[in-house]
Protein backbone atom coordinates (compact mmCIF):
# COMPACT_ATOMS: atom_id res chain seq x y z
CA UNK A 1 0.00 0.00 0.00
CA UNK A 2 2.73 2.26 0.02
CA UNK A 3 3.72 2.09 -3.25
CA UNK A 4 -0.21 3.52 -4.20
CA UNK A 5 0.19 6.03 -1.62
CA UNK A 6 3.20 7.29 -3.50
CA UNK A 7 1.36 7.09 -6.78
CA UNK A 8 -2.05 8.83 -5.20
CA UNK A 9 0.64 11.58 -4.49
CA UNK A 10 2.42 11.36 -8.11
CA UNK A 11 -1.40 12.21 -9.35
CA UNK A 12 -1.67 15.39 -7.16
CA UNK A 13 2.24 16.61 -8.13
CA UNK A 14 1.36 18.75 -11.06
CA UNK A 15 0.16 21.57 -9.91
CA UNK A 16 3.71 21.38 -7.55
CA UNK A 17 5.55 21.21 -11.40
CA UNK A 18 4.16 24.70 -12.21
CA UNK A 19 7.09 26.78 -11.29
CA UNK A 20 6.79 30.27 -9.50
CA UNK A 21 7.42 33.95 -10.62
CA UNK A 22 8.05 36.32 -7.73
CA UNK A 23 7.53 39.73 -9.03
CA UNK A 24 9.64 42.64 -7.57
CA UNK A 25 12.03 41.46 -5.76
CA UNK A 26 14.15 44.31 -6.13
CA UNK A 27 13.82 47.84 -8.35
CA UNK A 28 13.51 46.52 -11.54
CA UNK A 29 14.34 42.77 -10.78
CA UNK A 30 11.87 39.72 -10.95
CA UNK A 31 12.35 35.96 -10.62
CA UNK A 32 10.47 32.97 -12.56
CA UNK A 33 11.36 29.84 -12.22
CA UNK A 34 10.86 26.81 -13.92
CA UNK A 35 10.38 22.99 -13.79
CA UNK A 36 11.90 21.40 -16.67
CA UNK A 37 11.92 17.83 -17.58
CA UNK A 38 15.21 15.73 -17.23
CA UNK A 39 14.51 13.74 -20.14
CA UNK A 40 15.61 9.67 -19.12
CA UNK A 41 15.78 8.88 -15.67
CA UNK A 42 16.56 5.51 -14.33
CA UNK A 43 15.85 2.81 -11.43
CA UNK A 44 17.60 0.38 -10.23
CA UNK A 45 15.36 -1.77 -7.29
CA UNK A 46 15.77 -4.25 -4.79
CA UNK A 47 14.59 -7.83 -4.03
CA UNK A 48 13.19 -7.11 -1.10
CA UNK A 49 10.03 -4.88 -2.41
CA UNK A 50 9.87 -5.54 -6.13
CA UNK A 51 6.70 -3.39 -6.33
CA UNK A 52 7.09 -1.08 -3.57
CA UNK A 53 10.41 0.36 -4.96
CA UNK A 54 9.60 0.52 -8.22
CA UNK A 55 5.90 2.69 -7.22
CA UNK A 56 8.62 4.75 -5.24
CA UNK A 57 10.63 5.84 -8.43
CA UNK A 58 8.68 5.54 -11.91
CA UNK A 59 5.16 7.68 -11.43
CA UNK A 60 6.78 10.51 -9.90
CA UNK A 61 9.56 10.68 -13.03
CA UNK A 62 6.62 10.73 -15.12
CA UNK A 63 4.18 13.43 -13.88
CA UNK A 64 7.31 15.48 -14.11
CA UNK A 65 7.36 15.27 -17.77
CA UNK A 66 10.17 12.01 -17.76
CA UNK A 67 10.57 9.14 -19.29
CA UNK A 68 11.99 6.03 -17.10
CA UNK A 69 13.98 2.83 -17.46
CA UNK A 70 13.53 0.30 -15.32
CA UNK A 71 15.85 -2.22 -14.02
CA UNK A 72 14.17 -4.56 -11.23
CA UNK A 73 16.05 -7.10 -9.12
CA UNK A 74 17.16 -10.30 -11.25
CA UNK A 75 15.58 -12.85 -8.50
CA UNK A 76 12.34 -11.36 -8.51
CA UNK A 77 11.28 -9.04 -12.05
CA UNK A 78 7.58 -10.62 -11.85
CA UNK A 79 6.15 -8.09 -9.81
CA UNK A 80 7.67 -5.23 -12.26
CA UNK A 81 6.82 -6.77 -15.14
CA UNK A 82 3.37 -6.67 -14.07
CA UNK A 83 2.88 -3.42 -12.88
CA UNK A 84 4.25 -2.86 -16.65
CA UNK A 85 1.56 -4.43 -18.16
CA UNK A 86 -1.04 -2.22 -15.55
CA UNK A 87 0.72 0.75 -16.90
CA UNK A 88 -0.16 -0.20 -20.51
CA UNK A 89 -3.70 -0.97 -19.72
CA UNK A 90 -3.89 2.52 -18.37
CA UNK A 91 -2.83 3.81 -21.58
CA UNK A 92 1.06 4.92 -21.53
CA UNK A 93 2.41 4.62 -24.97
CA UNK A 94 4.84 2.27 -25.58
CA UNK A 95 8.76 3.68 -24.91
CA UNK A 96 7.56 5.63 -22.18
CA UNK A 97 8.36 3.34 -19.31
CA UNK A 98 10.98 0.52 -20.30
CA UNK A 99 12.68 -2.77 -18.94
CA UNK A 100 15.75 -3.64 -19.04
CA UNK A 101 16.83 -7.06 -17.09
CA UNK A 102 20.23 -8.09 -15.91
CA UNK A 103 22.64 -7.92 -13.29
CA UNK A 104 25.80 -6.04 -13.79
CA UNK A 105 25.85 -5.02 -16.86
CA UNK A 106 22.64 -3.39 -17.07
CA UNK A 107 23.70 -1.47 -14.08
CA UNK A 108 26.83 -0.54 -16.27
CA UNK A 109 24.50 0.56 -19.15
CA UNK A 110 22.76 2.99 -16.91
CA UNK A 111 25.33 4.31 -14.81
CA UNK A 112 26.98 4.68 -18.63
CA UNK A 113 24.40 5.48 -21.56
CA UNK A 114 24.75 8.95 -21.95
CA UNK A 115 20.61 9.85 -22.78
CA UNK A 116 20.33 8.39 -19.13
CA UNK A 117 20.03 11.82 -16.74
CA UNK A 118 19.32 10.73 -13.52
CA UNK A 119 19.36 7.50 -11.58
CA UNK A 120 17.13 6.15 -8.65
CA UNK A 121 18.87 3.24 -6.50
CA UNK A 122 17.83 1.36 -3.18
CA UNK A 123 19.63 -1.29 -2.09
CA UNK A 124 23.12 -2.97 -1.04
CA UNK A 125 26.02 -0.39 0.01
CA UNK A 126 28.12 -2.40 -2.34
CA UNK A 127 25.88 -1.45 -5.50
CA UNK A 128 24.91 1.86 -4.08
CA UNK A 129 28.66 2.98 -3.67
CA UNK A 130 29.01 1.58 -6.97
CA UNK A 131 26.08 3.07 -8.75
CA UNK A 132 26.92 6.49 -7.34
CA UNK A 133 30.49 7.00 -8.49
CA UNK A 134 30.06 5.43 -11.87
CA UNK A 135 26.56 7.60 -12.53
CA UNK A 136 28.41 10.63 -10.92
CA UNK A 137 31.43 10.19 -13.11
CA UNK A 138 29.27 10.66 -16.11
CA UNK A 139 27.28 13.50 -15.37
CA UNK A 140 24.42 11.87 -13.98
CA UNK A 141 21.87 12.77 -10.81
CA UNK A 142 22.51 9.90 -8.27
CA UNK A 143 19.86 9.19 -5.75
CA UNK A 144 21.63 6.32 -3.73
CA UNK A 145 19.53 4.53 -0.75
CA UNK A 146 22.24 2.12 0.74
CA UNK A 147 22.07 -0.26 3.52
CA UNK A 148 18.32 0.48 4.43
CA UNK A 149 17.52 -0.80 8.12
CA UNK A 150 14.79 -0.49 10.22
CA UNK A 151 16.46 2.11 12.85
CA UNK A 152 14.93 2.66 16.62
CA UNK A 153 14.94 4.71 19.55
CA UNK A 154 14.44 3.30 22.93
CA UNK A 155 13.70 5.89 25.84
CA UNK A 156 12.51 5.00 28.94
Amino acid sequence: FRGLQVVEHACSVTSLQLGETLPSIAQNMDIHSYRIPLGVCAGVTPFNFPAMIPLWMFPLALVCGNTFVLKPSERDPGASMILMELLKETGVPDGVVNVIHGQHEAVTFICEHPDIKAISFVGSDQAGKYIYERGSKNGKRVQSNMGAKNHGVIMP
